[in-house]
């Protein structure tokens, strides 16, 4: 039996408004065992002295690309699956090491790298996986070039292969879905609109049909999974509530109509700021092309309205980056740019409860309470009162720990 007894520190259960002192935590065997607003005896436990920093439940992103390990998506044509898995390593490695101790995984990610994070043979976050993303022919996950008229036949060498799938026809997107679930999806992407770092599908193009999207939320569902949406426009948006997705990806076009839809539906957005600006500002360096870059500025026009028109509707929003390749160490400037419009309180709780409701993790991530996942960061400060804290690659955050076991501590 091992145990962590964690004192001297503020904490901050983000159901709460403010980070209070006066706790402590017993953490056990990878669960948070007690919280007490007095001593916790526990005269075996590894005692952690927080010097009056916080304590706050491990982050959630719940949009990331760990093989997407190239700006430009294109580039993926030239990296085996070998290499990518090496880079994909490097940068989930950077996610924990910014407090990120769980991430979903959008597209791409599989079974193989999830098992080998759980093993411990690679650091990394707890991974929910999403396998291949689904989309038409022609469509954000149609990975061919214009003079190819037969997709490639293996991923080995072809890293688009593997991260990307397609599927006409509502028979053939159900088997497609079934495929991923076999392959140990947490939760199946489809794509329902156009793209920006996919260079011949329009924005505005709507992408799967009603009768698509149906059958692969309704596979989903008799699998006990649910169907996450790509999709930037109102219409977009409504198809895919209306046949049953429940988490839209970024979302950026919103109107106030199909906000509402969502919230009517129960449903959630997760949207993802920063890989726009940080597109603008540094992807072309990276080999973005210039179709791919208006595209960007399209959405990034929308990208803060967008967050006003989900708080007005009472849209809950997931906190979700989509960064690519290199530009992925600007996880943590998604805090910055969600300040312009909401609190450091709606924002972490977007990073901490509002994640675990969209993983249906509840009660097991994004709180301190007994029973759930040992994932804890100490904070040097309040992030409620300074969200500049979650940047420098996790210079302010001198513990990390996620299952009870710890990914960093400079504490004593």
């Amino acid at each position: 039996m091992s145990q962590s007894l964690f004192r001297n520190f503020n904490l901050l259960d983000p159901r709460w408004d403010e980070a209070r002192g006066g706790y402590e935590v017993l953490v056990e065997d990878g669960l948070i065992k007690e919280v007490s607003n007095g001593p916790i005896k526990a005269h075996d436990a590894r005692v952690i002295d927080g010097g009056k920093r916080t304590l706050m439940p491990g982050l959630i992103d719940c949009h990331v690309h760990v093989f997407l390990t190239e700006v430009n998506i294109r580039h993926l044509e030239a990296i085996p699956l070998t290499l990518m898995t090496a880079k994909s390593a490097e940068l989930m490695r950077g996610m924990i090491d910014r407090g990120f101790t769980t991430v979903r995984d959008t597209g791409g990610a599989d079974w193989g790298i999830k098992t080998a994070v759980e093993s411990g043979l690679i650091p990394g976050p707890r991974l929910f996986i999403s396998a291949k993303a689904i989309g038409p022919t022609g469509g954000h996950s149609d990975s061919r070039r214009r003079t190819d008229y037969q997709p490639a036949s293996c991923g080995c060498c072809n890293g688009m292969v593997y991260v990307m799938a397609v599927a006409d026809g509502a028979d053939e997107v159900r088997k497609c879905v079934r495929e991923q679930m076999r392959q140990g999806a947490d939760q199946i992407k489809i794509m329902c609109s156009g793209g920006v770092a996919s260079p011949y599908d329009p924005l505005d193009s709507l992408q799967f049909s009603e009768a698509e999207i149906a059958a692969a939320t309704d596979e989903a569902r008799n699998f006990g999974r649910y169907v996450l949406a790509h999709a930037y426009t109102p219409e977009a948006i409504t198809r895919a509530m209306t046949n049953g997705v429940r988490t839209i990806e970024h979302g950026n076009l919103i109107d106030d109509t199909s906000a509402q839809l969502i919230k009517a539906k129960g449903g959630y957005m997760v949207a993802n700021l920063v890989t726009y600006f940080s597109m603008k500002e540094r992807a072309a360096q990276f080999g973005m092309t210039a179709e791919m870059l208006a595209k960007n500025d399209i959405v990034l026009e929308g990208a803060l309205r967008s967050l006003e028109i989900c708080k007005r509707a009472g849209v809950k929003v997931g906190y979700g980056t989509d960064l690519l390749g290199a530009l992925q160490v600007d996880q943590s400037l998604e805090f910055i740019h969600r300040a312009k419009v909401l609190s450091p309180l709606e924002i972490v709780r977007q990073a901490t409860l509002v994640g675990a409701e969209i993983l249906q993790q509840e009660g097991k991530l994004g709180v301190v309470e007994p029973g759930a996942h040992a994932d804890l960061i100490a904070v040097d400060g309040d992030p409620l009162k300074n969200l500049e804290l979650f940047l420098g690659q996790g210079k302010h955050l001198p513990m990390i720990m996620k299952g009870g076991k710890f990914h960093k501590n400079a504490l004593k």
